[in-house]
């Protein structure tokens, strides 16, 4: 009788009933099971809907085409591409601590999660670059940030996660010197990309830490531009107390709101992602001791930016806003034609 209850018991907790060496599966509370699901789904939803949003406006709205929303349609494509192949199934993963799509899947996802969360980030990095012409040296902004250019960053952005994801998990590099480690891991159910020393540091540096630190060097120096136009504003305002005041309040406004974004895009990164490749480097170095839900919580921190990244780029800018309550509203749809007119003369 109590041998007979054990094995029931074991059968709950595989993965697989019927094979043998399953992995085991978390058993978890209804209570628990509702809020990570209602919580992952969500997230997915609001992040599939958002960049779908947004792209929709750029590729609609000939008045949002420029080389600077080439950039944010783009990126806004990697994170709904993110939401719609990887975060599904990521999130049966993390609930159940069991993987049944298979091991070629398994590889497969694990690639498109690495090249799409590093395109993502590439992106960001591009912008930072375009704002920096852009914020900086506006009267050449034209001849630098051209579509040519930005074909380049594009270019950069998609193919070099690729060659990268897809280079370092088929040639199981990550794994080298640890493979008994790993062999010790497998069970039939899993799926999970594990990190020698030298690929945690490199794989975090590449993806993170040098884009990463390229905006951290190009933000800070439009700050400091920023805070010199305000400035040199504020002395010509006093000085001449007419007309120009009210100019300059005006442009005084618009620097102090330039400002205040980019400091929300630079917090939001470096919040989403800074823990997940931190534990990254770290996790080979005090032998895999982090706790698996740790592990997922500070992956689906990172997945987040994503969900971020539209909020950001697009609600912070007043042609998206009219463009979003356009498509929200349907008048994208009864207006035809005109919408772009209602949309050009409201911008």
């Amino acid at each position: 009788m109590n041998s007979s209850k054990l094995w029931s018991l074991q059968e709950i907790h595989d993965c697989f009933e019927s094979v043998n060496n399953s992995c085991r599966r978390n058993v978890r509370s209804p209570l628990s099971l509702f809020v990570m699901y209602g919580l992952m789904a969500g997230a997915i939803v609001l992040t599939m809907c958002g960049n779908m949003v947004v792209i929709i406006s750029v590729l609609h709205f000939k008045q949002l085409h420029s080389p600077t929303n080439m950039l944010i349609c783009s990126m806004a494509t990697t994170d709904f591409l993110l939401s719609f192949t990887v975060m599904p199934y990521s999130m049966v993963r993390t609930v159940d601590s069991c993987w049944y799509f298979g091991d070629f899947f398994c590889k497969l996802h694990t690639c498109c999660d690495i090249m799409l969360c590093t395109t993502s980030i590439f992106h960001l990095c591009f912008i930072s670059v375009d704002r920096y012409y852009a914020v900086c040296t506006p009267l050449h902004y034209l001849t630098k940030i051209t579509v040519p250019v930005v074909q380049g960053f594009l270019a950069i952005s998609w193919f070099t996660p690729v060659l990268f994801a897809f280079g370092l998990v088929f040639s199981e590099q990550n794994v080298e010197g640890i493979e008994e480690y790993v062999a010790s891991l497998y069970c039939y159910g899993f799926c999970a990309l594990v990190f020698n020393k030298l690929w945690g540091v490199l794989s975090s540096f590449i993806a993170f830490f040098l884009p990463g630190m390229v905006m951290v060097g190009i933000y800070l120096h439009i700050f400091a531009v920023a805070k010199k136009h305000a400035q040199q504003i504020a002395q010509v305002s006093s000085a001449s107390r007419s007309g120009s005041d009210t100019k300059g309040k005006i442009s005084t406004k618009k620097e102090n709101k330039a400002t205040k974004t980019l400091s929300i895009v630079m917090g939001a990164f470096i919040l989403c992602w800074l823990p997940f490749f931190v534990l990254t480097i770290t996790d080979p170095y005090i032998d895999f001791m982090s706790p698996e839900d740790l592990y997922n919580a500070f992956l689906w921190l990172g997945y987040f930016n994503s969900t971020c990244n539209p909020i950001i780029y697009g609600l912070f800018y007043p042609w998206f806003r009219k463009a979003f309550k356009m498509i929200v509203t349907g008048a994208i749809f009864r207006q035809g034609s005109s919408a772009l007119n209602l949309l050009a003369t409201n911008a």
